[in-house]
């Protein structure tokens, strides 16, 4: 398994006999799997077999699925109108069509009221079409699944062209000159020149020694190195590991945050903004991915 999105979009057409339908599925992006159904009301008993299908396939998503049937295929079909609940509604307006309120509605207005219209077919066969459906509800979630891989793909190319230049960054952070120590001694050796203060040599080795320490970021950026290796072997997985890869991007950004706060020099500064501009950019595909 290569990493997968959690979007996609996929149609799959079926026919039984003299049945025809359209199995469509659409999927963005959820902290969890919420699947929902659109079914025919006679097709109804066949959602919790499904669903289970769904969770057996996907992880994570929102996933909106329904399912369009061809009425006119059906021969003995035919359409008639519920005049008790049209007569109930005009029984309903009488009072404001008397005190002239409201105009009386046109028989356009009325039929297009919800049940107004009742389709009256031979009822479908659930015991004849379950396999049908079934198998073409399959073909569905593997055309939904080969949709989401194929983005999945330019992720991963993303988000291994953005642990790439972290790594650069990382490197050139490692040997900044400014965490040398001779650089931090020429530096507080300035300072104190500037204040017109002597400093006994003990002393100001002393000083720097502390400053060395304080601005030491090498642990910070042995992480971010682990954390590299860590993204990357999730890259290659074979399960699902969009949460892990959101979890890890908080703690890319923990250390980034802490190489900004330990810096004394400004080329340090820049590469720790940069840094923390590419964790963004891994924390938004984190989210796009199951």
């Amino acid at each position: 398994m290569t990493l997968a999105s959690m979007t996609g979009f996929a149609s799959v057409d079926g026919q039984f006999e003299n049945h025809n339908w359209v199995w469509e599925v659409r999927a963005v992006n959820g902290k969890g799997l919420d699947v929902r159904f659109r079914l025919p009301a006679s097709l109804a008993a066949l959602e919790d077999a499904l669903r289970k299908t769904v969770r057996g396939t996907f992880k994570r998503g929102n996933l909106q699925i329904s399912l369009q049937f061809d009425r006119a295929a059906q021969e003995d079909a035919s359409i008639t109108v519920n005049l008790d609940q049209a007569r109930n509604i005009l029984e309903q307006l009488k009072p404001l069509l008397d005190e002239g309120l409201i105009t009386p509605p046109s028989a356009d207005g009325l039929l297009g009221v919800r049940g107004m219209l009742e389709i009256n077919a031979t009822p479908l066969a659930l015991d004849e079409l379950r396999q049908p459906l079934t198998n073409s509800f399959s073909e569905l979630l593997a055309a939904l699944g080969g949709a989401r891989l194929a983005e999945g793909l330019a992720t991963m190319d993303v988000l291994n062209t953005t642990l790439g230049k972290i790594e650069h960054l990382v490197d050139q952070a490692r040997n900044n000159p400014s965490l040398q120590s001779s650089t931090v001694m020429s530096r507080l050796q300035i300072q104190v020149a500037e204040l017109k203060q002597t400093i006994e040599p003990e002393r100001l080795a002393q000083e720097v020694a502390l400053l060395v320490i304080k601005a030491d970021i090498a642990e910070e950026l042995d992480r971010l190195s682990g954390h590299i290796v860590a993204a990357r072997t999730l890259l290659s997985a074979s399960e699902p590991v969009g949460r892990k890869l959101e979890f890890l991007a908080q703690e890319f950004n923990r250390e980034a945050n802490t190489l900004c706060a330990k810096s004394n020099d400004q080329q340090l500064t820049q590469i720790g903004l940069e840094l923390k501009t590419l964790i963004d950019q891994i924390k938004e595909q984190a989210a796009n991915v199951e």
